[in-house]
């Protein structure tokens, strides 16, 4: 049995806190588990009534004639902390706080929180909350949550399990559910999260036998590796994992803060980790609806390839230009299958999408046989048939009904929607087929869009490892960009031929010595954006040059930065062509270090055209990584420039990632620009920031 089973499926529960009164929270959850049809055993805790609604009531669960699975808390919050206590001494071990007024509410609620964690983990108690919904199963009946959605609307059940931290989202999914007409298996709403989280809940939908889709939702995280772990454990099931992260903006992220006191985190990384686990982010609850409905009834898609069949040549545009916009390929049909449509069909239009025209009306073995040659014409891995309102014709539906029936037959892998506007008789009927049903050409199309990525990020989650480098750990110094550069040199990736330089005179011979003209940068420990202050000159072309360059950059940054420690200059060739990338490392305080890789330059901060995935990275993941960034394409030669050579970038990623996974005191690593070119790549510039501070000795000046 999951360690969290009893959360979902109690045999029998306390309710403290009960109420007769079904407008306050106690009495509302009791309500539901008395009216819902929950089969299991249910204590009322009350400290002044023997009977609650109806029910007998003790004053405290230390007097129960058994040890209940699980309770249900709904007490202020000052109350919660001694009730805790009495469960721990009654041997009650699965904890729903419900109530409210801790960690969301500020530094004493906070500190509130962090002794019922406490207590919670002295007692080896399971907790959710505080500040929690409850957690529902409705194939058992179980309702334990005081959601004043179950006065009007009760989910029925079904195969999507929910795991969300905000209650509101929770209902409002619930509530979506039901008027879709979709049944959930298990859900839960986390709250604060001082003990069980949103991963937790992943965790256990993967394993429970009633679930096959699981909805997630997070406001933050603060276990990023159990987050990894009930992802990829979803994935290795072959559980589609639909998920939302909200607090996407600093605005946003702030409000998640203050609702659940959880850290939001950088929303791009949380993206990568999503999509490395195998997991689909959506943007709206629409969305996430609709995938898991699609899900819930027919199988993921083998390849991302659609075949649009429609009555209507404008719907039918419609849906291939959303297919493309979405990334899916809709491929046209091979001229001999377009000559066989076309005998049986003579006025079909188009080669995918296909318009038959609306003389299939009545003549549904033509829809059918079209249908069945587009399967064998080409490997598509999804099929959108847009049939206007025939789904609203009982008496006409049985030829459409047998027609769908044989194709799911041919083809039980590929996934088969219908958009059409239908009566429940008919939807219900096609959906037992495993045939979803859409009204909404663009939202079809986003829901087979997310289930061929699902499929896709499944598969690659579940894939073996792939061999990524190993670097064993070294002392590291941080400093200036000289020593950033030597740590670089030192394990591979390629910098140029370059001097640090204490005075002028020297700054002479080393420009002469690495050849005119050259570039002079600030060297400073406490100066990282050196082009800010004007710490960089370009083209310097001479020595009368240097010798009046290296005077201007120590001027210009005792005047901007008057509290600086200044190491002298820095003097490299000045290079040209090829294309500014940035190659960074964030070691992120949820997921660890993560790769960060864009376009260089002033561009990363303009355009924010970057990605990130987990280190250490593998020669195809770091290629993958370049290639997810949009500007990549002007490494692959654009409007007739020549293809650059990334095997040294991807080469650099790789043993950056290595070196940031096997180094925990190194908090980030900037190179930017990393100057891909033609012919080899290079290093231009690099910051290394260790994560505590400590004094560190200058680099010394280069004596020639």
């Amino acid at each position: 049995m999951h360690p969290l089973e009893k959360m979902f499926r109690p045999a029998s529960v306390a309710v403290i806190g009960a109420s007769n009164d079904p407008d306050k929270l106690g009495g509302r959850t009791l309500l539901h588990l008395r009216e819902l049809g929950y089969r299991g055993r249910i204590y009322p805790i009350n400290v002044t009534s023997k009977q609650v609604q109806g029910l007998p009531a003790w004053p405290s669960v230390r007097d129960l004639p058994e040890v209940p699975d699980s309770a249900l808390m709904l007490l202020p919050a000052p109350l919660v902390e001694p009730a805790l206590e009495d469960c721990a001494a009654k041997g009650i071990l699965h904890v729903q706080v419900l109530s409210s007024g801790f960690a969301e509410e500020g530094a004493e609620g906070a500190a509130m929180q962090d002794r019922v964690a406490a207590l919670a983990r002295r007692h080896g108690m399971r907790i959710t909350g505080p500040n929690a919904l409850g957690s529902i199963s409705p194939p058992d009946g179980f309702f334990g949550t005081f959601s004043s959605l179950l006065a009007t609307a009760q989910p029925g059940p079904g195969v999507i399990g929910v795991a969300t931290q905000s209650g509101a989202y929770g209902s409002h999914i619930y509530a979506a559910a039901h008027l879709r007409g979709i049944g959930i298996s298990r859900a839960i709403a986390t709250g604060n999260e001082a003990d069980i989280d949103v991963a937790a809940a992943i965790d256990y939908l993967a394993e429970d036998a009633g679930t096959r889709v699981i909805c997630a939702s997070l406001e933050g995280c603060k276990d990023g590796a159990a987050l990894r772990r009930a992802l990829l454990k979803a994935a290795a099931a072959r559980k589609p994992v639909i998920v939302m992260k909200v607090g996407t903006t600093e605005v946003g992220a702030a409000a998640a803060a203050t609702h659940t006191g959880s850290l939001a985190g950088e929303d791009r990384i949380f993206s990568a980790v999503f999509r490395e686990c195998g997991a689909y982010r959506t943007q709206s609850i629409e969305e996430m609806i609709d995938i898991a409905y699609l899900c819930a009834i027919a199988p993921l898609p083998p390849n991302d390839a659609v075949g649009v069949l429609t009555v209507s040549g404008g719907i039918g545009v419609l849906m291939a230009d959303a297919c493309i916009e979405a990334g899916l390929a809709v491929p046209p049909m091979p001229d001999a299958t377009m000559a066989r449509i076309r005998e049986i069909q003579p006025v079909a239009g188009g080669r995918n999408p296909i318009d038959t025209t609306a003389q299939i009306n009545g003549r549904m073995h033509v829809f059918e046989a079209i249908s069945q040659e587009m399967l064998r014409g080409a490997e598509l891995g999804s099929f959108l048939f847009y049939l206007a309102h025939l789904g609203r014709n009982v008496p006409r539906f049985p030829p459409l009904e047998q027609t769908l029936t044989r194709l799911r037959q041919a083809a039980p892998d590929r996934l088969v929607v219908a958009v059409m506007t239908s009566v429940e008789e008919i939807r219900a009927r096609l959906e037992a087929l495993g045939v979803p049903v859409f009204e909404d050409p663009t939202r079809a199309v986003k829901a087979v869009t997310g289930a061929a990525r699902l499929q896709a990020l499944q598969q690659a989650a579940a894939a073996a490892p792939e061999k990524t480098m190993t670097m064993a750990p070294r002392r590291i110094i941080a400093g200036n960009e000289a020593a950033a550069k030597a740590l670089l040199a030192g394990i591979g990736v390629p910098v140029l031929p370059e001097h640090a330089c204490g005075y002028a005179d020297q700054a002479v011979r080393a420009a002469e010595a690495v050849g005119f003209p050259v570039v002079m940068k600030i060297l400073s420990d406490d100066i990282a954006h050196k082009t800010e202050i004007g710490g960089v000159l370009l083209d310097v072309a001479d020595a009368t040059a240097v010798q009046q360059g290296f005077g201007t950059l120590m001027d210009r940054a005792r005047l901007a930065c008057p509290e600086a420690k200044l190491d002298g200059v820095l003097v490299a060739p000045m290079v040209r062509g090829g294309v500014e990338t940035i190659i960074g490392v964030q070691r992120d305080p949820i997921f660890g270090p993560m790769v960060m890789f864009g376009l260089g330059g002033v561009s990363v901060e303009l355009f924010r055209d970057v990605a990130f995935a987990s280190a250490p990275l593998s020669a195809a993941r770091a290629a993958a990584l370049v290639q997810s960034v949009q500007g990549s394409r002007l490494l692959d030669g654009w409007r007739g420039a020549p293809a650059l050579d990334k095997a040294e970038l991807i080469a650099a990623l790789c043993t950056v990632s290595a070196l940031a996974a096997a180094q925990t005191d190194i908090d980030s690593i900037e190179i930017n620009p990393f100057l891909v070119r033609a012919q080899g790549s290079v290093a231009l510039d690099a910051l290394v920031q260790l994560r505590a501070p400590q004094v560190q000795p200058s680099t010394p000046a280069t004596i020639f």
